[in-house]
């Protein structure tokens, strides 16, 4: 095995270039579910293949997630070309104040049931006041709650953001589903003042966007606001993403990894749908989270993904 050449940057962000050739022409046979026979061993990429190395929430397998130092370490200038992330992913929600920050959870500390302390506050965030929420330490790191502004000033103008919407402010969430016309009317309005905050703030960079969210009335509140790509993140119904994805004409779908028929990770809810056929048919860039080896990044290559959304920075660094 040779050392493999430098990986070459994606020019643009959701280019619509040629990409890897399907899963067949690597001769894999498909078993019951869209599971290759040959499950265990992976494929090489091919000479095409050139995944979009997105870091999760900044890598947030080695980083405290989230933070402005996870973009650093994700995306700064003195970070190795075969580590930097392409795009770095960030979730946003509102403080009571109506401040845009970057944090995933609806609480401050509560995750896992209240096990974890997330940080060394407490409360809802959209309920807590913006210096409450900011003076909040990550994970006992040093580092505190980020506003979205803070993200993006620290993030090289040749790097790209995916924002991801996570709440704008209520408990009542409808992720994942394919609603009404009256439910996302509705529910479009709900989101609209934050969505055009959210936009507001990225408006003043020049990073290449990208917006996404598991629910679909986020993505239309991004349409009426702004011209930025749009991707609904997919975890159970494959039917309604790829509905979602095609009422908004969205640039991109994040299904997650079981989701991806042809590897040795798809579950039950892949059988019968080739996602990565169906969105490369419809001019659509499949980005799958959440990637945690080079193993799964391997085979993700193979079957002709676009992207990765990772935990951590070196899942490509392995390729021959």
């Amino acid at each position: 095995m040779t050392p493999r050449e430098p990986r070459a940057r994606r020019r643009t962000l959701l280019s619509g270039t040629a990409r890897l050739a399907a899963a067949g022409a690597y001769g894999l046979a498909y078993a019951d579910g869209g599971i290759p026979t040959d499950a265990f061993e992976p494929p090489q990429p091919g000479p095409d293949a050139d995944l979009t190395l997105i870091a999760h929430r900044g890598f947030a397998g080695e980083n405290p997630e989230n933070t402005v130092a996870a973009v650093e370490a994700a995306a700064g200038r003195d970070v190795p070309e075969d580590r930097r992330a392409d795009l770095v992913e960030v979730d946003v929600v509102p403080t009571a104040d109506g401040d845009v920050v970057v944090f995933h959870d609806d609480r401050l500390a509560g995750r896992a049931g209240g096990a974890l302390g997330l940080t060394d506050a407490e409360g809802v965030v959209w309920e807590t006041g913006t210096p409450t929420v900011t003076d909040a330490e990550v994970l006992g790191s040093g580092e505190t709650v980020p506003l979205l502004q803070e993200v993006l000033e620290a993030l090289p103008v040749e790097v790209g953001v995916n924002v991801e919407l996570k709440n704008p402010g209520r408990a009542d969430l409808r992720p994942g589903e394919k609603l009404s016309a009256e439910e996302l009317a509705e529910r479009t309005a709900v989101w609209r003042p934050f969505v055009d905050r959210v936009v507001e703030v990225l408006d003043g960079h020049d990073n290449a966007v990208l917006l996404s969210s598991f629910c679909e009335a986020a993505l239309a509140a991004s349409r009426e606001t702004s011209s930025y790509p749009v991707a609904p993140i997919l975890s159970e119904s494959i039917a309604d993403g790829l509905a979602i994805a095609r009422e908004h004409d969205a640039e991109a779908i994040h299904p997650a990894i079981d989701l991806v028929r042809g590897t040795p990770f798809a579950g039950a809810g892949s059988a019968g749908v080739d996602l990565v056929e169906t969105a490369r048919a419809e001019g659509r860039d499949v980005n799958v989270w959440t990637v945690e080896t080079w193993y799964e990044a391997r085979w993700l290559a193979a079957v002709g993904v676009d992207g990765i959304i990772a935990d951590y920075a070196g899942l490509l660094e392995r390729w021959p």
